[in-house]
């Protein structure tokens, strides 16, 4: 009861800002993020995935666009502000990108390779006078296949790589092209653009306050018209806490929240709301360190925690909304292949694994973990680690959490696990999105990506992941390049190199007037086709 009672009086200072958001008119759709700020507006968006999702691919546009036009099938990538694109035959290095030449930024600007070559430089260059420190925290370590690039004229831009990636083009599509012209219109400066902000997407962002709430106004002049936003307005509500969120929605104070609290779902499907889930490219695991001195280098402590979790409790647990995992993609995956460990619920074998290792009652292995309250496609952090804590209990684990915010977990992933922030903890619970080769496998497995060159936080290095891994660079023909992933995933897993525990839904609770909407099988959503009914 008593922590029934907190939930409530969290939920309701959380939702005390919302009293400055207008009630929703015709046309206006209010969104409750599980952000507990306004992501970055500048163009390379802070909050993970979810900044992508709201302030990213709405108010700014990419090279290379991802499809999310279907539920029925995975999305996969697409022309974006670059038209086509070719790699030179005899050089695998190059790559030449023809830009759409009917682009113009919100402010009025022309698009341009120019344009293209200025955003590489605030992510990349630290001596160009419009380097961003805060953009290229959020940006460098997406693109580290990138060597140089130039434009050659004005619609043909040139990018060379360090070494042949058919990765590229994945890579690419988290890159957000933001308004030089505005840049310097606002008196180049980072921080009044921050105010005025200037993409070429298919929304304006046309105010926002800190922690409170965002508001967005189509933009009639896009140049993809079939994706200029039927709705008149697209607001966004920072609110951390699943119970503030449900109630929310509820009260009518939002019309769609992100990852409803999972024991509320079945009321709110009573009280006449959508629940809208999809399987989707996104997994919920546990980051392990394998720097010197952790318990995680020792495959037997990896298989036993894997070992250890009863995901059919956390299904229960969790409403039903999730995909126990059996690898780090989920099974039925292109990718998954067939790997020989066989991930369950087998606590005998785990505790069987721990005592090879050394450990037993009278010497369990202590260690600390780092997790976040709430925060971008994280689900439900609390309860399904304290569930994860109890069934590593069970079998001679005994886990403390080190609990923060999830921009500042972030940080921490991004500084890697010898860094002073990582405070001794030996794992993070990182939810990771999956949906292509170099996000999915690459950017947290190959030696020379550990921070500061890329996200490999656990320090994880093995030559013959390597090899694979730069297989997966050098091979363009898609088929062969899935018979390569397939046996990566396939390492992965019978190396137990994460504590793997389970594939997310993506559920959304909406109000029965959002009208439009298709859940696309991606971390990213086109809001532009959605309308609200009367």
């Amino acid at each position: 009861m008593a922590s029934r009672t907190l939930a409530l009086l969290l939920a309701a200072t959380l939702l005390t800002p919302l009293a400055s958001v207008p009630a929703a008119a015709q046309g206006t759709l209010r969104i409750g993020m599980t952000a507990s700020d306004i992501p970055l507006t500048t163009g390379q968006t802070d909050n993970g995935g979810e900044g992508m999702r709201f302030m990213g691919y709405t108010v700014y546009d990419a090279l290379v666009d991802w499809d999310m036009s279907s539920a029925d099938k995975p999305s996969d990538i697409r022309p974006g502000l670059a038209a086509s694109w070719s790699v030179d035959p005899a050089d695998k290095t190059k790559w030449t990108f023809k830009l759409r030449d009917d682009v113009t930024f919100h402010d009025g600007s022309k698009f341009d390779a120019a344009a293209v070559v200025w955003n590489l430089d605030k992510l990349l260059d630290d001596k160009a006078p419009h380097y961003d420190p805060r953009q290229s925290a959020q940006g460098r370590t997406r693109i580290p296949a990138v060597a140089s690039y130039r434009a050659v004229d004005p619609t043909t831009l040139e990018i060379v790589t360090k070494t042949p990636d058919a990765t590229l083009l994945y890579q690419l599509a988290w890159i957000m092209m933001s308004s030089p012209a505005q840049w310097e219109k606002v008196g180049k400066s980072w921080e009044a653009f921050a105010r005025t902000p200037s993409g070429t997407g298919p929304w304006k962002l046309t105010s926002f306050v800190p922690r409170e709430r965002a508001e967005m106004v189509p933009n009639t002049a896009y140049w993809n018209k079939a994706r200029v936003p039927k709705l008149d307005k697209l607001v966004l509500v920072p609110l951390p806490e699943a119970n503030a969120r449900v109630a929310a929605l509820r009260s009518g104070q939002v019309d769609w929240i992100e990852a409803p609290a999972p024991d509320a779902v079945d009321s709110l499907k009573k009280a006449g709301f959508k629940i809208v889930t999809n399987a989707y490219p996104h997994n919920w695991t546990w980051h392990l360190s394998r720097v010197e001195g952790s318990p995680w280098n020792d495959i037997r402590v990896r298989k036993a925690a894997n070992l250890a979790i009863d995901r059919d409790g956390m299904k229960e647990l969790l409403g039903g909304m999730m995909i126990p995992a059996q690898g780090f993609f989920p099974p039925g995956h292109q990718w998954f292949g067939q790997p020989t460990f066989k991930i369950g619920y087998d606590p005998a074998q785990a505790k069987k694994l721990l005592a090879e290792a050394g450990y037993g009652p009278s010497k369990p292995l202590v260690t600390k973990v780092l997790i976040s309250a709430s925060g971008s496609g994280q689900m439900q952090p609390l309860p399904m680690n304290e569930l994860i804590q109890q069934n590593l209990a069970e079998v001679g684990i005994k886990v403390e959490f080190q609990v923060v915010e999830w921009n500042t977990m972030i940080n921490i992933w991004r500084a890697g696990a010898k860094h002073p922030t990582a405070l001794g903890t030996t794992a993070m619970n990182y939810s990771y999105f999956i949906q292509d080769p170099f996000t999915g496998f690459i950017r947290f497995s190959q030696c020379n990506l550990a921070p500061p060159a890329g996200v490999n936080w656990g320090y994880y290095c093995d030559p013959e992941m390597d090899k694979l891994l730069d297989g997966i660079r050098n091979t363009f023909d898609p088929a062969e390049q899935t018979k390569v992933l397939r046996k990566t995933h396939e390492k992965m897993v019978d190396d137990a190199l994460w504590l793997m525990v389970t594939h997310d839904v993506n559920p959304r609770a909406m109000s029965a007037k959002v009208t439009g909407f298709v859940q696309a099988q991606n971390w990213f959503q086109d809001f532009s086709p959605i309308t609200m009914a009367k």
